[in-house]
């Protein structure tokens, strides 16, 4: 991955193959942000107008490249648009920072090394964009002929070798601790990522156990596994429902990183369907080939525990991963089914496509019996919050209005776009079933609610939770934008870890 370094260097002397620049879009023009007035200098003070005659705006996520002023060691001068102007006495916010980084860094694959001489006012900010270089410069080439050695999936290209943050103070302890903040969670988010665009004829619930193992031992947390004798002696008839028709045994897989200063106790839930083909309810032609990216919630959990574990957080994280193969056999559950769960309710299964909300139930009610103080589960759930959110936005639901407002907040902090969404009681009595305590399926028309209130009655008596439902964002089948990588994106890691750091700090309930 990128190495980070900060400097205090004059962009005119440090030796690179680019130095970045920011531009913003100003009411006559684009304007050149803060940090490259060096850069500007050289240009005699002209970098917006050559700019504006190359066709930049600085809108944001645009990038511009030009030939170096004379005298400077790096030969090519890349200009990165921030988005409007601030408004007066303001900064640029985090995120723009942070996109702009990663759009830079994307397009400077194969470079061994850039400076980024962009607006840094704080550790905060340097933060910020040391995320958005390293999650930009992000590539998945363990399958290309181009990355058997390293050379990377971009046209042969590496992701970019080294970026240094100019106007960052190297001795500054805030400084460093930003920058090795942002190294630990970038580094688990694109392990999730990396997770999540791995084909499903080599991940499944099996492997995808031994991944976590290998960290956990590597990160000083603890994980225990439960295979399908362990699962059956225990009675969690919905991972063992859904995983039955596979010939890839189902696993439940429990993360503990705990700290001997903890106070609270957070407990994540994800949901890790290694792949959906729907089951007995077959998913229809075109809508099988991306559901590698059904285990997008467990890989989020996973990544977000350990990146709690490297950066020390007072507070005791545990991360539950209900793992299964969703696949149509003779032995797969069938329609009109009834499983009875670990909790002791009985479900009857009307559409064996609804399966994340069956593994996620046993999950949650296992989650529950250690107590914790709040429990959030994170999954690509239903299509209808796509529907209702479309493809960035992630909803979040919840037992307690407070924390959900709390969940929105932290998502907005660290630059995660989500959405507060209700459980109107109303739509309960829609899966009531003849036959067993509860149905799979409800209402059509409001979906994504649907499956948020049967989650909850998963959850333990008195237990605050919430529900993240990321099918939208957690897969982009589109052109990568900022930071953000056509496939897998890690969606909810940092969302996961702030809320983690806010309930160590005695901030979040």
């Amino acid at each position: 991955m990128t190495a980070l370094t900060l400097s205090t260097a004059a962009a005119s002397g440090l030796r690179a193959d680019a130095i970045v620049v920011g531009v913003a879009k100003g009411p006559k023009g684009p304007v050149v942000a803060p940090g490259a007035e060096g850069v500007d200098k050289a240009y005699d003070g002209g970098l917006a107008g050559i700019l504006e005659t190359l066709g930049a705006s600085g809108a944001e996520g645009e990038v511009t490249k030009l030939p170096a002023p004379s005298g400077f060691k790096a030969p090519v001068v890349v200009a990165v648009g921030l988005g409007a102007v601030p408004e007066k006495d303001e900064t640029y916010d985090a995120e723009a920072l942070r996109r702009a980084a990663g759009a830079a860094a994307r397009t400077l694959a194969g470079a061994k090394k850039a400076a980024f001489a962009l607006p840094i006012t704080d550790p905060a900010d340097a933060g910020a964009v040391a995320e958005g270089v390293r999650l930009g410069a992000y590539a998945f080439d363990a399958y290309k002929e181009s990355g058997k050695n390293g050379a990377g999936a971009k046209n042969g290209k590496g992701p970019l070798g080294e970026a240094a943050l100019l106007g960052g103070k190297p001795r500054d302890a805030a400084y460093k601790a930003a920058i090795v903040r942002a190294t630990a969670v970038t580094e688990e988010l694109n392990r999730a990522r990396d997770l999540i665009n791995t084909p499903p004829n080599d991940l499944n619930p099996e492997s995808f156990a031994a991944v976590v193992t290998a960290a956990g031992k590597e990160h000083g947390v603890k994980v225990q596994v439960l295979d399908e004798k362990a699962l059956e002696k225990g009675g969690y008839g919905g991972i063992l429902g859904v995983g039955k028709g596979s010939a890839a045994g189902p696993r439940l897989v429990k993360l503990s990183y705990t700290s001997a200063k903890a106070t609270k106790h957070l407990a994540f839930v994800g949901k890790g369907i290694t792949y959906d083909s729907g089951g007995i309810s077959l998913k229809p032609a075109g809508h099988n080939e991306t559901m590698k990216c059904d285990m997008s919630g467990a890989a989020a959990v996973f990544a977000a525990v350990v990146a709690a574990a490297r950066l020390g957080l007072e507070v005791n994280v545990t991360g539950w991963l209900a793992l299964a193969e969703n696949m149509p056999s003779g032995s797969a559950t069938r329609p009109g089914d009834v499983l009875r769960m670990y909790s002791g309710k009985t479900v009857e299964v009307l559409n064996t496509d609804a399966e994340g909300r069956l593994v996620l139930a046993d999950a949650l009610w296992k989650a529950s019996e250690e107590k914790p103080d709040a429990i959030v589960d994170v999954a690509t759930l239903t299509g209808a919050m796509v529907l209702a959110l479309g493809n960035r936005t992630f909803g979040v639901m919840a037992n307690d209005d407070a924390f959900r407002a709390s969940i929105v907040d932290a998502a907005e902090e660290v630059g995660e776009e989500s959405w507060p969404m209700p459980l109107p009681e109303h739509l309960r009595k829609g899966m009531d079933s003849p036959t067993a305590d509860i149905a799979n399926m409800g209402e059509r028309m409001g979906g994504g609610l649907v499956a948020g209130l049967f989650l909850r009655e998963f959850v333990g008596e008195g237990i605050t939770w919430a529900h993240l439902d990321i099918a939208g964002p957690a897969f982009n089948e589109a052109g990568p934008f900022g930071y953000t990588p056509k496939g897998g994106t890690g969606t909810a890691v940092r969302t996961l870890v702030r809320l983690a750091e806010l309930t160590a700090a005695g901030d979040l309930g």
